[in-house]
């Protein structure tokens, strides 16, 4: 049997649940707002309790919400909040983490070189490479637009 692409289209939606769009929204801006929440609080632990300058306060809280987020990620629970939030989790430092974490979990049995070493940027790798090309672009472009 041939369907067209309408008939198709109009199959799949007849079988696909409806999207809980606001409950998703709401998730995401919950979840979002306490990772951002997080990051705040340890900032002004770190600026108060440790007496770190604004600078290292900053440098500290980067490297607990990366290994919080690798933690949550080993312990199999970061995917759970993700589900849950969707989008929420995509703050970067946690996202990103969690982007390079999971990857070199899932192919430790592989060996450290060809599994975790050769896998472990699959997911976060094309992130790196696009975000440093589109900067590059973007800096050329600012580059000759200040110079006339």
């Amino acid at each position: 049997m041939q369907l067209s692409n309408k008939q198709y289209s109009q199959m799949v939606k007849k079988q696909s649940p409806p999207s809980p769009k606001l409950k998703d929204c709401a998730a995401a801006f919950l979840v979002g707002g306490l990772i951002c929440t997080l990051g705040q609080l340890l900032s002004e632990l770190y600026k108060t309790t440790f007496a770190l300058d604004e600078e290292r306060a900053k440098i500290a809280v980067t490297v607990s919400l990366i290994f919080l987020a690798a933690l949550l990620t080993a312990l199999k629970l970061f995917s759970k909040i993700a589900k849950f939030a969707g989008a929420g989790t995509l703050v970067p430092i946690t996202g990103f983490a969690n982007a390079v974490v999971s990857p070199a979990i899932e192919f430790k049995a592989e060996g450290f070189v060809l599994g975790v070493g050769a896998k472990i940027f699959t997911i976060a790798g094309p992130v790196i490479v696009y975000g440093t090309v589109a900067s590059v672009i973007y800096g050329v472009i600012y580059w000759v637009t200040t110079l006339f």
